[in-house]
Protein backbone atom coordinates (compact mmCIF):
# COMPACT_ATOMS: atom_id res chain seq x y z
CA UNK A 1 0.00 0.00 0.00
CA UNK A 2 1.07 3.60 -0.54
CA UNK A 3 2.44 5.29 1.78
CA UNK A 4 0.96 8.56 0.91
CA UNK A 5 -2.58 6.62 1.86
CA UNK A 6 -4.47 8.41 5.00
CA UNK A 7 -4.95 6.76 8.46
CA UNK A 8 -9.12 6.44 7.23
CA UNK A 9 -8.16 4.65 3.95
CA UNK A 10 -5.60 2.25 5.98
CA UNK A 11 -8.33 0.97 8.49
CA UNK A 12 -10.48 -0.09 6.47
CA UNK A 13 -7.94 -1.45 4.22
CA UNK A 14 -6.81 -3.42 7.03
CA UNK A 15 -10.07 -4.76 7.91
CA UNK A 16 -10.78 -5.74 4.53
CA UNK A 17 -7.60 -7.85 4.47
CA UNK A 18 -8.24 -9.52 7.86
CA UNK A 19 -11.71 -10.54 6.56
CA UNK A 20 -9.97 -12.01 3.40
CA UNK A 21 -7.59 -13.97 5.39
CA UNK A 22 -9.90 -15.06 8.04
CA UNK A 23 -11.73 -16.65 4.33
CA UNK A 24 -8.87 -18.15 3.42
CA UNK A 25 -7.75 -19.31 6.48
CA UNK A 26 -11.60 -21.09 7.37
CA UNK A 27 -11.21 -22.46 3.29
CA UNK A 28 -13.75 -20.02 1.81
CA UNK A 29 -13.62 -19.81 -1.98
CA UNK A 30 -13.08 -15.86 -2.57
CA UNK A 31 -15.45 -15.22 -5.16
CA UNK A 32 -15.07 -11.36 -5.49
CA UNK A 33 -13.36 -8.52 -3.29
CA UNK A 34 -13.44 -4.87 -3.80
CA UNK A 35 -11.46 -1.72 -2.17
CA UNK A 36 -12.05 0.92 -3.24
CA UNK A 37 -14.25 4.02 -4.43
CA UNK A 38 -18.03 2.39 -5.60
CA UNK A 39 -18.56 3.40 -9.19
CA UNK A 40 -22.39 2.93 -10.51
CA UNK A 41 -20.21 0.37 -12.62
CA UNK A 42 -19.19 -1.79 -9.78
CA UNK A 43 -22.50 -1.73 -8.36
CA UNK A 44 -24.03 -3.41 -11.36
CA UNK A 45 -20.77 -5.73 -11.98
CA UNK A 46 -20.78 -7.06 -8.26
CA UNK A 47 -23.97 -8.87 -8.33
CA UNK A 48 -24.00 -9.74 -11.37
CA UNK A 49 -20.67 -11.19 -11.44
CA UNK A 50 -21.93 -13.03 -8.02
CA UNK A 51 -24.88 -14.41 -9.42
CA UNK A 52 -22.75 -15.68 -12.42
CA UNK A 53 -20.31 -17.87 -10.00
CA UNK A 54 -23.13 -19.21 -8.23
CA UNK A 55 -24.77 -20.50 -11.03
CA UNK A 56 -21.91 -22.12 -11.87
CA UNK A 57 -21.58 -23.30 -8.41
CA UNK A 58 -25.09 -25.06 -9.03
CA UNK A 59 -26.94 -23.21 -6.61
CA UNK A 60 -30.67 -22.57 -6.08
CA UNK A 61 -32.59 -20.01 -7.82
CA UNK A 62 -34.12 -18.95 -4.54
CA UNK A 63 -30.40 -18.51 -2.91
CA UNK A 64 -28.98 -16.62 -5.67
CA UNK A 65 -32.10 -14.26 -5.46
CA UNK A 66 -31.69 -13.31 -1.78
CA UNK A 67 -28.09 -13.09 -2.17
CA UNK A 68 -28.45 -11.18 -5.12
CA UNK A 69 -30.97 -8.80 -3.10
CA UNK A 70 -28.78 -8.48 -0.22
CA UNK A 71 -25.99 -7.04 -2.17
CA UNK A 72 -28.49 -4.51 -4.08
CA UNK A 73 -29.55 -3.22 -0.57
CA UNK A 74 -25.99 -3.59 0.86
CA UNK A 75 -24.51 -1.80 -2.09
CA UNK A 76 -27.06 1.28 -2.27
CA UNK A 77 -26.23 1.66 1.40
CA UNK A 78 -22.69 1.71 0.74
CA UNK A 79 -23.50 4.28 -1.72
CA UNK A 80 -25.83 6.88 -0.49
CA UNK A 81 -24.69 6.75 3.64
CA UNK A 82 -21.24 6.10 3.34
CA UNK A 83 -19.04 8.96 4.44
CA UNK A 84 -15.93 10.55 2.78
CA UNK A 85 -12.77 10.48 4.07
CA UNK A 86 -10.42 14.00 4.37
CA UNK A 87 -9.08 13.47 0.81
CA UNK A 88 -13.14 13.00 -0.25
CA UNK A 89 -12.64 9.40 -0.98
CA UNK A 90 -16.04 7.36 -0.23
CA UNK A 91 -13.38 4.28 1.13
CA UNK A 92 -15.63 0.98 0.97
CA UNK A 93 -14.72 -2.58 0.62
CA UNK A 94 -16.94 -5.74 -0.14
CA UNK A 95 -15.88 -9.10 -0.01
CA UNK A 96 -18.24 -12.17 -0.87
CA UNK A 97 -16.63 -15.98 -0.16
CA UNK A 98 -18.42 -19.24 -0.05
CA UNK A 99 -18.04 -22.79 1.65
CA UNK A 100 -19.40 -25.92 1.66
CA UNK A 101 -22.78 -24.58 3.63
CA UNK A 102 -23.17 -21.20 3.15
CA UNK A 103 -22.19 -17.91 1.85
CA UNK A 104 -20.56 -14.82 3.45
CA UNK A 105 -20.79 -11.13 2.48
CA UNK A 106 -18.64 -8.59 4.11
CA UNK A 107 -19.41 -4.83 3.14
CA UNK A 108 -17.56 -2.29 4.50
CA UNK A 109 -17.66 2.09 4.40
CA UNK A 110 -16.60 4.74 6.42
CA UNK A 111 -19.80 5.88 8.96
CA UNK A 112 -20.13 9.56 11.21
CA UNK A 113 -18.83 8.53 14.97
CA UNK A 114 -22.26 10.40 15.73
CA UNK A 115 -24.00 7.35 14.09
CA UNK A 116 -22.19 4.51 15.51
CA UNK A 117 -24.81 3.87 18.87
CA UNK A 118 -27.77 4.58 16.43
CA UNK A 119 -26.41 1.65 14.27
CA UNK A 120 -25.50 -0.56 17.14
CA UNK A 121 -28.47 -0.23 18.61
CA UNK A 122 -31.12 -0.79 15.28
CA UNK A 123 -28.96 -3.95 14.29
CA UNK A 124 -29.29 -5.46 17.78
CA UNK A 125 -32.88 -4.79 17.74
CA UNK A 126 -32.74 -6.31 14.29
CA UNK A 127 -30.86 -9.29 15.70
CA UNK A 128 -32.85 -9.59 18.97
CA UNK A 129 -36.76 -9.72 16.56
CA UNK A 130 -37.72 -13.64 15.27
CA UNK A 131 -39.24 -13.21 11.64
CA UNK A 132 -42.48 -11.97 12.27
CA UNK A 133 -41.14 -9.34 14.45
CA UNK A 134 -38.59 -8.37 11.36
CA UNK A 135 -41.66 -8.21 9.24
CA UNK A 136 -43.72 -6.36 11.65
CA UNK A 137 -40.27 -3.55 12.08
CA UNK A 138 -40.22 -3.27 7.94
CA UNK A 139 -43.95 -3.17 8.08
CA UNK A 140 -43.20 0.19 10.84
CA UNK A 141 -40.25 1.68 9.20
CA UNK A 142 -42.53 1.85 5.83
CA UNK A 143 -45.38 3.10 7.39
CA UNK A 144 -43.90 5.47 9.78
CA UNK A 145 -40.11 5.59 9.13
CA UNK A 146 -38.68 9.15 9.06
CA UNK A 147 -36.42 9.56 6.29
CA UNK A 148 -32.55 10.61 7.04
CA UNK A 149 -30.43 13.29 5.62
CA UNK A 150 -29.60 11.26 2.99
CA UNK A 151 -32.52 9.57 2.10
CA UNK A 152 -32.65 6.57 3.58
CA UNK A 153 -35.46 5.46 6.49
CA UNK A 154 -33.64 2.17 7.65
CA UNK A 155 -35.19 -0.80 6.02
CA UNK A 156 -31.62 -1.70 4.66
CA UNK A 157 -30.35 -3.70 7.31
CA UNK A 158 -34.03 -5.33 8.04
CA UNK A 159 -34.06 -6.35 3.94
CA UNK A 160 -30.47 -8.07 4.67
CA UNK A 161 -31.78 -9.91 8.10
CA UNK A 162 -35.12 -11.33 6.85
CA UNK A 163 -33.65 -12.00 3.25
CA UNK A 164 -30.37 -13.66 4.95
CA UNK A 165 -32.72 -15.68 8.02
CA UNK A 166 -29.29 -15.21 9.57
CA UNK A 167 -28.55 -12.54 12.53
CA UNK A 168 -26.74 -9.48 11.12
CA UNK A 169 -22.85 -9.21 12.94
CA UNK A 170 -21.38 -6.11 12.42
CA UNK A 171 -17.95 -4.54 13.59
CA UNK A 172 -17.34 -0.81 14.31
CA UNK A 173 -13.57 0.87 14.10
CA UNK A 174 -12.75 4.04 15.11
CA UNK A 175 -10.36 5.41 12.81
CA UNK A 176 -10.69 9.15 14.06
CA UNK A 177 -12.72 11.73 16.09
CA UNK A 178 -15.09 11.50 12.83
CA UNK A 179 -14.74 8.93 10.83
CA UNK A 180 -15.26 4.52 12.06
CA UNK A 181 -14.88 1.96 9.17
CA UNK A 182 -18.16 0.14 9.91
CA UNK A 183 -18.27 -3.32 8.68
CA UNK A 184 -21.30 -6.17 8.31
CA UNK A 185 -20.69 -9.74 7.95
CA UNK A 186 -23.82 -11.78 6.63
CA UNK A 187 -23.89 -15.30 6.12
CA UNK A 188 -26.42 -16.85 3.81
CA UNK A 189 -27.16 -20.72 3.90
CA UNK A 190 -27.02 -22.49 0.65
CA UNK A 191 -28.99 -25.29 1.08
Amino acid sequence: MDKEINNVTKVCYSRCSAIKDIYKKNDYAILFSHFGELSIDNMNNIPTKTEKAMLVSGDKKSTIKRIFNILIEGLQNIRLHGEKDSDGNQVSFVNIAKEESHYKISLGNLINNEYTNTISKRIDTINLADKDGQKKMYVDVLTNGEISKKGGAGLGFITMAMKSKNRLNFYIDKVDNSLSCFTLDILIDRK
